[in-house]
C-alpha cells in the first residue's frame, strides 16, 4: 500500500502551477531599501516570473496536485 504523495507547503506558497504547466513565481527585491532601485526596476520586479524548465522537475515533484 503506497503512500499519498504529500505537497510540500513552503513550496505550494511560493509558486503556483499555470494552466500550460509552466512555474510562476514572485520576483525578489521588492520588499524594502526601494529608495536606490530606479522606478522601471521597480516596475519589473512586479511582474511574475516564469521558472525556466531546467528547474521544472525539482518544483513539480514537490508540487504533486499543483
Amino acid at each position: 500500500m503506497s503512500t499519498k504523495a504529500k505537497t510540500h507547503r513552503s513550496t505550494a506558497k511560493r509558486f503556483s502551477v499555470t494552466a500550460k504547466g509552466k512555474v510562476k513565481y514572485k520576483k525578489q527585491g521588492l520588499r524594502h531599501i526601494l529608495t536606490k532601485k530606479n522606478s522601471k526596476r521597480k516596475r519589473r520586479l512586479r511582474r511574475s516570473g516564469l521558472l525556466s524548465p531546467s528547474e521544472h522537475k525539482r518544483i513539480r515533484r514537490l508540487l504533486p496536485n499543483g
